[in-house]
C-alpha cells in the first residue's frame, strides 16, 4: 500500500463514498455480517481467512479485556494450561501483536522457523502450542511499529500460514479496547465465543458493557467473565483483603446475563512464574472446572 491509498474501515460515513464494501453510504459501518443490514454485499465471506490447509482448529475463544493491566495475557496462559491438564491440545495466539508476552510466560525464546506446511508453531515443555509476533523479532524488546493494516495482515497470517495442526482449544491473547486487531480476529477468524477479563474496579461495568457491545455487532456470543486480581491473602494471618476494593462483578454479570467463570487471587507467586516463564507450574484450583463451562 503506498501513501496514496486509503485504509477501508467499512464505514461509509468516514469518507461518504458509495464502494462495494457496504453497499450504499447511509448503511453506515459494516460489521461484516449482511444479517444485520439486510444486504448482500459478501463482505462478511470475504474477510474470513481460511485457516491452514494442513491445521484443525476445534474451537476458538478470543480472550479480551476492556483495559491494559488487568491480567489478560496472564489469564490467557493460565487457561491454556487448564485446558492442556484435562487432556485438549491447546494453543495460544498472540494477537495482542505491540505488547505480545505470551512467549514470555511460557519461557519460549527460541525463533520462529518453518516446514513444508508453512510456518511451525513454537511448543511449550507441556505441549501447548503457541505463535507470537516475537518469536520473529531479532531481539524480544524490539518494538513493532507497524500501522493498522499491516498489523492487522500479519494475526490474519497467524491463522492462515502457521502449521497448527490438530488443535481442541485455541486462546487468542487480544489487545485490550475495541480497535483494528479485535476487528479483524472477529470478521478474519472463526471465533466460537469471547471470554472477558476483568479487575474489581468500579469501571468494570463501562469496560465489560463496551465488550458486550462489540460482541453483539460481531455476532460473537461471550462465554463468561473471568475476574482477576479479586482479593489478596495475608500469608500470615490468612485473611483476604480486597486491594482494589469490594466487587461489583454479581452486579454486572447480571446485568449483561454473564455467567462467571472464575475469580482469581492476587498471587506473587504467579507474577513470579510469569515473569520466569514458568507459567505451567502454576495451580490455580478457580481454574480447574473452566473446562465445564467452555
Amino acid at each position: 500500500m503506498n501513501e496514496n491509498e486509503k485504509f477501508c474501515s467499512g464505514n461509509c460515513q468516514e469518507c461518504h463514498e458509495e464502494c462495494e464494501h457496504v453497499g450504499e453510504p447511509e448503511q453506515g459501518s459494516c460489521t461484516g455480517d449482511c444479517s444485520t443490514c439486510g444486504g448482500s454485499c459478501g463482505s462478511a465471506q470475504d474477510m474470513r481467512a481460511e485457516l491452514n490447509a494442513h491445521s484443525s482448529v476445534k474451537h476458538a475463544i478470543a480472550v479480551v479485556s476492556g483495559k491494559g493491566g488487568v491480567g489478560k495475557s496472564t489469564v490467557t496462559s493460565m487457561l491454556a494450561v487448564a485446558m492442556n491438564r484435562r487432556g485438549f491440545k491447546t494453543a495460544v495466539l498472540d494477537a495482542d501483536m505491540t505488547g505480545p508476552s505470551i512467549p514470555k510466560c511460557f519461557g519460549v525464546t527460541e525463533r520462529a522457523a518453518a516446514c513444508e506446511y508453512g510456518i511451525l508453531p513454537a511448543e511449550t515443555k507441556t505441549g501447548v502450542k503457541l505463535t507470537s509476533i516475537n518469536l520473529f523479532l531479532d531481539e524480544e524488546d524490539d518494538p513493532v511499529v507497524w500501522r493498522g493494516i499491516i498489523i492487522g495482515n500479519t494475526v490474519k497470517q497467524f491463522w492462515t500460514d502457521v502449521y497448527w495442526g490438530d488443535v481442541d482449544y485455541m486462546f487468542i491473547d487480544m489487545p485490550p479496547g475495541t480497535g483494528d486487531v479485535p476487528l479483524t480476529v472477529f470478521q478474519s477468524i472463526p471465533v466460537d465465543g469471547i471470554i472477558v477479563v476483568t479487575s474489581p474496579q468500579q469501571l468494570v461495568s463501562m469496560i465489560v458493557g463496551k465488550a458486550v457491545k462489540m460482541a453483539e455487532m460481531m455476532n460473537i456470543p461471550i462465554l463468561g467473565i473471568v475476574e482477576n486480581m479479586s482479593w489478596f491473602e495475608c500469608p500470615d494471618c490468612g485473611k483476604k483483603h480486597e486491594i482494589f476494593g469490594k466487587s461489583s462483578l454479581e452486579e454486572v454479570a447480571a446485568k449483561y446475563g454473564l455467567p462467571i467463570l472464575a475469580r482469581l487471587p492476587m498471587r506473587p507467586d504467579a507474577a513470579a512464574a510469569c515473569d520466569a516463564g514458568k507459567v505451567e507450574d502454576l495451580a490455580f484450583p478457580e481454574l480447574e472446572s473452566i473446562g465445564d463451562k467452555l
